[in-house]
């Protein structure tokens, strides 16, 4: 039985955070993740790094922690961030008095804030409503979760973390009041197998109490759902926040060539709820309209949901009221020793959630290398030879887009173009090239075609995978991935994920987009496997 001294429950950014502290720490540790990286939380969100300001009315230390990990983050994960800003905007329908005590508290847990006439915010942002009263710039900007938790991963495997995916958690053992040992499921192989360690740390998000019962313990969390739409264009190129009290589908994000309106809040039926409805995208763009009027005439790309895990003890509030700080709970107390639970928080704060746990579990095992997470960057700055070889086989324009996607592995798909003599290119929306595809295709913890998307953004762009998706299968097909020998199954499997966040938007003009793209596979290529003789 092989062991180690951690098993981390979870690959989001809060789980994958924590490997990497343990890692950089000298620990031995796995990462245990029952579907890709990402695969939950960390990418089912707006995409927003915050500066604080959405809660520093509500919850100021909340606010105070946002405002420092921003920092930390455009310092060490500047691959992953986007310095957008952000707009705080008093419409029509805001309470002018909630302008000053917003003001007054986001100073106290040190936000700057600076007056932006509305006239001068309608020439930054022209598509903003003409009646807006008040605006607000903050250090607000934008985050790529799925790059943030690939890039956290391959920190963590250059300091000798191990990371699991398709590993799914099916039991907890221990002996005298301590854990022993995890149980774990290879979903692929169909294979059981134990994993000795000395501590596990349940980081698996809205699935926390699931894990935690498997260990005989309790966590109280309810799984808040919240819906986002995902627009084709960038139509704002600032994050634009309502100024009111943080409520459903009040803030647009900018995101690389789409935008982003979130969020809705409802209690999740169950951890995996993460289905879109047609009426959530109706009273989204409803919200929206009082910063940009015209958003209905956008065209839509997709919608799409995820589930906060939230605190919710007997005696606090859930949904919106509900804390956006994190809780770490160490069942010591509670009778098992080696088990330890965290969850809530923003994924802003994620390096910090990680630090105060790896704190702990450091704490316990004797282990006092300090935390250095908040000053090594995830990945280093390619240098100005390496970008400029680079701009002979990419378009010059997008270079430094993909520097930033590939981080520390960007020098070999340099060498890659280099040695194919061109970049031959996939995916025009998101200018992802075989050699991208090739290399995602190549990691321990590349099962699926979604892999490849989260790494590369794939599929991600305004065809929404209509035509990369094929020719990254055929790609896939001709080095023998092993998950391409049914290529047809594996493509189906890819455009079904796509269609699920189609179906809640379809009408007008989007409806013949969705038909063309049915067309293209379920006539042209036979997805559906019809009989081939009937015209």
């Amino acid at each position: 039985m092989r062991a180690f001294r951690v098993v981390v429950i979870g690959g989001g950014a809060t789980g994958i955070g924590i490997l990497r502290d343990l890692s950089m720490r000298g620990v031995t540790a796995v990462l245990l993740e029952q579907g890709g990286l990402a695969y939950g939380t960390s990418s089912r969100f707006h995409g927003l790094l915050h500066s604080g300001a959405r809660y520093a009315v509500s919850d100021v230390e909340a606010a105070r922690e946002c405002i420092e990990e921003n920092a930390v983050l455009r310092r060490i994960g500047r691959h992953c961030v986007e310095k957008s800003e952000g707009l705080f905007v008093l419409t029509a329908e805001d309470d002018e008095a909630y302008v000053r005590p917003w003001l007054e508290a986001c100073a106290e847990a040190g936000i700057t804030t600076e007056a932006v006439a509305p006239d001068e915010a309608r020439r930054l942002e022209p598509a903003l409503s003409p009646e807006i009263r008040q605006v607000f710039r903050v250090p607000d900007g934008g985050i790529d979760g799925f790059r943030l938790v690939w890039h956290n991963a391959m920190s963590a495997r250059r300091h000798g973390g191990q990371v699991r995916t398709c590993h799914k958690v099916t039991g907890i053992e221990s002996a005298n009041g301590r854990v022993t040992a995890v149980e774990v499921c290879d979903t692929l192989k169909k294979e059981t197998y134990r994993l000795a360690c000395e501590y596990v740390v349940n980081a698996a998000g809205p699935w926390s109490g699931e894990i935690a019962r498997m260990a005989g313990q309790t966590v109280d969390i309810t799984p808040d759902r919240g819906t986002l739409l995902a627009f084709n264009h960038r139509f704002t190129s600032h994050i634009v926040n309502r100024l009111h009290e943080s409520a459903d589908g009040d803030i647009f994000v900018p995101h690389g060539s789409i935008t982003i309106l979130g969020t809705t809040s409802a209690r999740a039926k169950n951890p995996a709820d993460t289905t879109p409805a047609p009426e959530e995208v109706l009273r989204l763009l409803s919200l929206g309209e009082p910063l940009f009027p015209a958003v209905r005439e956008y065209r839509i790309l997709r919608a799409f949901a995820g589930n906060r895990p939230l605190y919710t003890p007997p005696d606090h509030d859930a949904g919106r009221s509900a804390s956006r700080n994190f809780v770490i709970v160490d069942h010591e107390k509670d009778g098992l020793a080696g088990f330890v639970s965290i969850f809530g928080g923003k994924l802003t704060t994620y390096r910090l959630m990680a630090e105060k746990m790896t704190d702990l579990v450091c704490g316990r095992l004797g282990v006092a290398t300090p935390c250095r997470t908040a000053e090594v960057p995830l990945a280093e700055q390619p240098s100005e030879e390496m970008l400029a070889r680079a701009a002979r086989r990419l378009p010059a324009h997008r270079t430094q887009l993909v520097a930033e996607r590939l981080g520390d592995q960007f020098a070999d798909i340099v060498g890659g173009l280099e040695k194919s003599g061109g970049s031959d290119l996939l995916c025009e929306c998101e200018l992802v090239t075989r050699a991208e595809v090739e290399l995602a295709a190549g990691d321990e913890a590349t099962h699926f075609l979604h892999d490849i998307r989260f790494r590369t953004r794939l599929g991600m762009g305004t065809c929404q995978g209509s035509y990369c998706s094929l020719r990254a299968m055929g790609a896939l097909t001709e080095i023998g991935a092993p998950f391409a020998a049914d290529a047809q199954a594996a493509l189906r499997l890819f455009l079904q994920e796509r269609w699920r966040g189609l179906r809640p938007v379809m009408w007008g003009a989007q409806v013949q987009e969705i038909e063309l793209g049915r067309a293209i596979y379920g006539s042209t290529l036979n997805l559906n496997g019809g009989d081939d003789e009937t015209d």
